[in-house]
């Protein structure tokens, strides 16, 4: 049994990685300060004794024994992040500082949860680990885009100065259950906005890409990298190489919802960028093979099944979709 540190455990992707490892024998301590993450995430592990959660600002020290650390806190939809833009950019700074300084002190393994925004509005596509990024350092997202930036230097820093074990991870957009449903992603955007039988917003003329990938490939993944190979610290990308536009996404929602939304466009935000894609060739090749297994219409009927739930509940759901 390993005691293991989730940072931001409450949160969308902590509470299923707190799942996944509960479940699997390890002793949890879940970190959470709740800002975007939710007790409701993780409330069915509160009775199981090797499951701690803690409230805690990760900006501030935290003092523990264990064996490995996940470093996942911090908000990371733009609607959150923009918020506080102050609060995030220490969130990734501080938060990497603090964190790195316990795996130092108690000789733990540490893993950081990046991001494909460290590629910004990308002149490479689709992006391998080797491209640096095309981010603008003044402008609305760069709160977040260049505070993971910074967090993979100090994380790499700590490596090479101190000989801290640590492993990085460059997400892709990711969807799945107990993301939530104000977070401005837009998945969940779409899928609300489905349920709810209103107009679906989608910025800019809708032919922009992204890839998403389902959350249980995501955790299988981050758990494949925490026990990689010693000399393999990345970063590796972590993410669905399948292509949609806006487009595509939001009629496929529609579809599987069974909704009467129809689709406007919006001026897109600023720095939005135009296309995302990972390569993922050396998380197939250091990961044991990873890649991800569910493919999108899958993963959605499972998500839609979650926020239908949430808002049944809620009384929010369009009769036009109940029926």
């Amino acid at each position: 049994m390993k005691k293991i540190l989730i940072t931001g455990g409450a949160g969308f992707v902590g509470s299923h990685l707190c799942k996944r490892l509960l479940n699997e024998g390890n002793e949890i301590i879940c970190l959470d300060n709740y800002f975007t993450g939710s007790k409701k995430n993780v409330i069915e592990l509160l009775d199981n004794p090797y499951f701690e959660l803690v409230r805690h600002d990760i900006t501030e020290p935290y003092y523990a024994e264990v064996d490995e650390i996940y470093n996942l806190a911090c908000p990371a939809s733009p609607v959150h992040y923009q918020y506080n833009p102050i609060k995030t950019i220490k969130t990734s700074v501080m938060g990497a500082i603090n964190t790195l300084g316990l795996a130092k002190r108690v000789k733990a393994k540490i893993l950081q949860a990046s991001t494909s925004e460290v590629y910004g509005d990308p002149a490479v596509h689709p992006q391998p680990e080797s491209y640096w990024g095309n981010v603008n350092p003044i402008g609305t997202r760069s709160c977040y885009d260049e505070g993971k930036r910074c967090a993979e230097t100090l994380f790499m820093d700590y490596y090479l100065q101190n000989q801290v074990k640590i492993k990085i991870i460059r997400i892709f957009n990711t969807y799945g259950p107990n993301m939530n449903p104000e977070d401005g992603r837009v998945v969940s955007n779409f899928i609300v906005q489905a349920l709810k039988g209103e107009d679906i917003t989608i910025f800019g003329d809708g032919t922009q890409t992204r890839s998403f990938q389902y959350v249980d490939d995501l955790v299988e993944g981050m758990i494949r990298m925490m026990n990689s190979r010693d000399g393999f610290i990345g970063p590796v990308n972590l993410g669905n190489p399948g292509e949609f536009t806006m487009i595509e996404l939001a009629e496929k929602i529609i579809e599987l919802t069974g909704s009467s939304s129809k689709l406007i466009h919006l001026d897109l935000p600023k720095d939005d960028p135009t296309q995302r894609r990972p390569v993922i060739d050396l998380a197939k090749k250091e990961l044991n093979g990873w890649e991800p297994k569910v493919h999108l219409e899958e993963g959605l009927i499972k998500t839609i099944a979650y926020f239908k739930n949430l808002l049944d509940e809620e009384g929010k759901i369009s009769p036009k979709v109940l029926n």
